[in-house]
């Protein structure tokens, strides 16, 4: 915090893999960056979908066991529901001037926002720095995740 009360930085680390996972800390962090707040995105677990090249353009909507949606688990497991649910998803986001995951990570990255990737996830899951999108800035650990983020606020979402 400054000393007038605002926030100055806020790290974010988004570790789901779903469209509904992802556009949150997506989204918080370009609202920082809009009100000139420093902005750290982390990418661990299934988060990583969305910085992969190969995955990131493949986000769908989790229609089995998500509670958001206020549709019993037997209809989200029916085939086809969740490409359904993606596409009304997409759709709206659309009409709202939500860029596609792609876009809106380099809009992001070009605001100043950095972007990393988790050194244990990234290990675990075998992937290699060929495996993400250009704007990743660099895989870290932990250790190094929380020396960026001192002096700010931690967000999961």
């Amino acid at each position: 915090m400054s000393d007038n009360g605002k926030l100055k930085k806020v790290s974010i680390i988004i570790s789901k893999g779903s469209l509904e996972g992802v556009y949150p800390g997506l989204i918080m962090a370009n609202g920082a960056r809009m009100e000139g707040i420093e902005a750290n995105l982390f990418f661990t677990f299934f988060g990583l979908d969305a910085i992969t090249k190969k995955r990131m353009k493949k986000l769908k909507v989790a229609t089995v066991g998500n509670p958001g949606l206020h549709m019993p688990t037997l209809i989200g497991m029916l085939p086809g529901m969740s490409a359904f649910v993606t596409a009304m998803m997409k759709k709206e986001m659309e009409k709202l001037d939500i860029p596609p995951v792609d876009e809106f990570l380099e809009m992001i990255s070009d605001a100043g926002a950095r972007i990393y990737a988790c050194k244990a996830t990234v290990e675990m899951f075998h992937l290699t720095r060929d495996d993400f999108c250009d704007q990743v800035d660099d895989i870290i650990n932990v250790g190094k995740f929380y020396e960026l983020a001192s002096g700010g606020e931690i967000i999961f979402t």
